[in-house]
C-alpha cells in the first residue's frame, strides 16, 4: 500500500509513518522544512517538501495514495486562521479527487460537530467539505484536549501559584487525551482501513474536573494545595495577550475554553462515549509535566 502523511514529523506524523513502514508499505511524508528530508528517509519513507497552502504541490504530494492522513498544522501568526485553514482543507479535497483515492484518515477535534469553538471550527469546516466526496470513505478522530496544553501552564504555577483557564468548573469534566494515544489510533486505522463512509472515533484517555487536573498535576511537583482557578473569558484573553499570543489566537483560543466551560464543545462526546485509552492524566503529569517543572 502507498501512503502519504500530512503533519511532518510531529507527535502523531513520527509514529504513524514509523508503523507504516516497519508494516512494510511505503510512505510519502509532506513537510514544509527542506532540513527534514534526511530524517524522513532514515525512517525508510520518501519527503515532499513543500506547503500544504500550493495546491498544485499537495495534488502532487498525494499521487499514487492508497490512503492519506489528513491533518491541519497549526499557525501562531494568522490574520484570517479560518479562511488559512480553509485554503489547506480545499487543497486536500481537490487533491483527493483529482487522485481518486478512497481512504483517508483525518485528525479532527472533539467539537468538530458544531461551530462557534475556535480553532476547532476550522476543522468543522474539512469534516463537511470531506462528507462532499461520495466516492471516499474516512475516519474522523475526534482527540480530545491534549494533555501537553498544560505545559504552557508551568509559568502561571510558578509565579502565581494556580491552575486556570476560563474552562474547568467543578459540574463539567474536562476529555483529556496524550498525543502517543493519538498516534496509536491513527496507525491503527490506516493500517486497517476496515472503514466505510463518513465515520467518527473520539480519543479520550482520561475525564478530569479542574481541580482534579490540579490535584494530579500539582501532586507531581510536590504541590498538591494548588487551586484550579475559573477564569472569566477577558480575563483569559488578557492572560494570553500578555503571553504574547497573536490576538486572533488568542480571541480564538478563549472562544474555544469558552465552549469548553458551557459544555457545547464536549456533547457530542458525552452522547457518543467510548472506550477510554490508556495513558492517563497521572502518567502525564509523573513523566512530561514534573520534569518540565523541575527543568
Amino acid at each position: 500500500m502507498n501512503y502519504t502523511i500530512t503533519g511532518s514529523l510531529g507527535h502523531t506524523g513520527r509514529p504513524i509513518t514509523e508503523g507504516l513502514v516497519k508494516a512494510g508499505h511505503s510512505v510519502t511524508v509532506i513537510t514544509s522544512k527542506a532540513e527534514n528530508t534526511s530524517e524522513i528517509e532514515a525512517l525508510g519513507a520518501k519527503a515532499a517538501v513543500g506547503s500544504l497552502e500550493d495546491g498544485a504541490f499537495v495534488k502532487q504530494a498525494f499521487a499514487d495514495a492508497d490512503a492519506v492522513y489528513l491533518m491541519v498544522p497549526p499557525n501562531w501568526n494568522p490574520t484570517n486562521w479560518r479562511a488559512w485553514q480553509n485554503v489547506i482543507n480545499d487543497n486536500y479535497v481537490e487533491a483527493l479527487k483529482a487522485n481518486d483515492i478512497r481512504f483517508a484518515v483525518v485528525l479532527s477535534s472533539i467539537g468538530a460537530h458544531r461551530e462557534g469553538v475556535g480553532p476547532i471550527s476550522g476543522l468543522h469546516d474539512l469534516e463537511e467539505k470531506l462528507k462532499t466526496i461520495d466516492a471516499l470513505n474516512v475516519k474522523f478522530l475526534r482527540p480530545a484536549y491534549f494533555m501537553p496544553n498544560f505545559m504552557s501552564l508551568i509559568p502561571m504555577v510558578k509565579n502565581a501559584g494556580i491552575l486556570g483557564g476560563n474552562f474547568g468548573n467543578p459540574e463539567e469534566k474536562v476529555a483529556l487525551v496524550h498525543p502517543s494515544d493519538i498516534a496509536g489510533v491513527a496507525l491503527h486505522e490506516l493500517l486497517n482501513l476496515d472503514f466505510t463512509g463518513k465515520r467518527v472515533r473520539y480519543i479520550v484517555g482520561d475525564e478530569r474536573t479542574g481541580d482534579e487536573i490540579a490535584r494530579v498535576l500539582g501532586e507531581a511537583i510536590g504541590k498538591p494545595e494548588i487551586p484550579w482557578i475559573v477564569f472569566s473569558d477577558e480575563q483569559n484573553l488578557q492572560g494570553l495577550l500578555q503571553a504574547g499570543l497573536n490576538e486572533e489566537v488568542a480571541r480564538s483560543y478563549t472562544e474555544m475554553g469558552a465552549a469548553m466551560r458551557t459544555g457545547i464543545m464536549q456533547e457530542d462526546y458525552w452522547q457518543n462515549r467510548t472506550t477510554l485509552e490508556k495513558i492517563k492524566l497521572e502518567d502525564f503529569a509523573r513523566t512530561n509535566f514534573a520534569p518540565a517543572f523541575q527543568g
